[in-house]
């Protein structure tokens, strides 16, 4: 089975399609723990409205506000399934996501894989433009590209053992995978478009310049870096930033 963690925030307007996407997937042996962050609009509502009866879906709903992060590990405590994998409230799945990247995995004996995703504008239009996936990437050279979409991953927690996401504000995603890869996992890419992520002005990487300085706490708080080899990364991480936008 796979668990599929879905924090939600006042994102009423988006949720909609993204259980959706989850609903008429080609694979249905999962569960939804969706870990809605105390929001001020009426995302709960919505979420209870489509979700109904659906006894594969899980809805905890906050009395106070945790942050994204936490409210992923809340949902990653609850979880059942053999693999893990992330959608976030305003994004997308293909209709063949679990089950094309489930084959990729256990074909091949992977633990930890990533998709190519698409992106869409902030009313759901895709932009021509897609994210690709490279075939693998190891711990160094992910400091380096921070090329996966959280809404791509899907983690098997039997052979990757158990996991939580660092309590940060920001980037705590990217903080998840070098752990992981720490470990001595590789995660492996599945060229293919399973998923479209919504870009949303309001959206924590959107001011880019937050974005980079988050991961740059990354590099030296989290992981403990030396300035010399942070520097070194950022490098890496800014060239591959704007290629990854503007190719």
């Amino acid at each position: 089975m796979v668990s599929i963690i879905t924090p939600s925030y006042n994102c009423s307007k988006f949720i909609g399609q993204t259980l959706t996407s989850v609903f008429t997937q080609t694979y249905d042996e999962w569960e939804l723990i969706i870990v809605d962050d105390c929001s001020t609009d009426n995302s709960l509502d919505v979420i209870y409205q489509i979700a109904g009866n659906n006894q594969k879906v899980k809805i905890i709903a906050l009395k106070e506000n945790v942050g994204a992060a936490e409210a992923r590990n809340i949902a990653l405590r609850q979880a059942q399934g053999r693999y893990i994998a992330f959608l976030d409230s305003d994004d997308i799945w293909c209709p063949n996501k679990l089950e094309h990247q489930l084959s990729f995995m256990i074909s091949n004996n992977y633990s930890f894989s990533f998709t190519a995703y698409a992106l869409m504008n902030a009313d759901g239009k895709l932009l021509n433009k897609a994210i690709a996936a490279p075939k693998k990437i190891e711990y160094n050279r992910y400091l380096r590209n921070t090329i996966i979409g959280c809404l791509t991953v899907i983690i098997d927690k039997q052979n990757v053992g158990s996991f939580e996401m660092p309590n940060i504000k920001s980037s705590h995603d990217m903080a998840l995978w070098l752990q992981i890869l720490k470990r001595g996992f590789c995660a492996y890419g599945l060229n293919e478009v399973l998923a479209n992520y919504r870009i949303v002005n309001t959206s924590n990487t959107a001011n880019k310049k937050k974005a980079a300085l988050d991961v740059w706490q990354v590099y030296r708080k989290t992981e403990k870096l030396s300035v010399l080899y942070s520097t070194v990364c950022f490098i890496g991480y800014a060239f591959n930033a704007i290629k990854k936008r503007v190719l």
